[in-house]
């Protein structure tokens, strides 16, 4: 499995959404600034996820993104599914033409059982999970403060 970009970036993105929820829709330029994640990109994970029924938005100013159910309610496998990620690490993604003559590889069983378990590992961890965790709160606060003298910073300067 080669989780991309992609899958990282929605899973933090998502993640940004689910902390900053409190203070109403989420912009995705304030995830951007937030997270070094470019607004483009940021724009078309937000247009998958919110096909695949993960957020919500708002339009006009003071618009944004929420989630769209409870966070205990979403997984990392929604998440990375819903941007159209693999987590199938075989080389031929369980179409058994991995091996010679378009036929299965020796391991292929091997792999088929290691991305199982690697989805079902990703299935159980919740965004509601994240949050609660000490790394992600603790990096959340430094962001926060961070984000917040910028802020201040911008207002002053304007």
């Amino acid at each position: 499995m080669k989780l991309t970009s992609k899958g990282r970036y929605a899973v933090t993105a998502m993640l940004d959404v689910a902390l900053q929820e409190h203070c109403g829709p989420v912009s995705l330029a304030r995830i951007s600034k937030r997270q070094g994640i470019s607004l483009s990109y940021l724009e078309q994970l937000f247009t998958k996820l919110r096909k695949n029924g993960l957020v919500n938005s708002t339009r006009g100013p003071g618009g944004g993104y929420k989630l769209s159910m409870p966070t205990a309610d979403i997984s990392m496998t929604m998440i990375i599914n819903a941007v159209h990620e693999s987590i199938d690490i075989r080389k031929c993604l369980g179409k058994f033409q991995c091996g010679q003559n378009g036929g299965q590889c020796l391991t292929h069983a091997l792999w088929g059982r290691l991305s199982d378990r690697i989805s079902h590992f990703l299935d159980e961890i919740t965004i509601k999970e994240l949050m609660n965790s000490s790394h992600v709160q603790h990096v959340y606060g430094i962001q926060h403060h961070n984000f917040t003298k910028v802020d201040q910073l911008s207002v002053k300067e304007g």
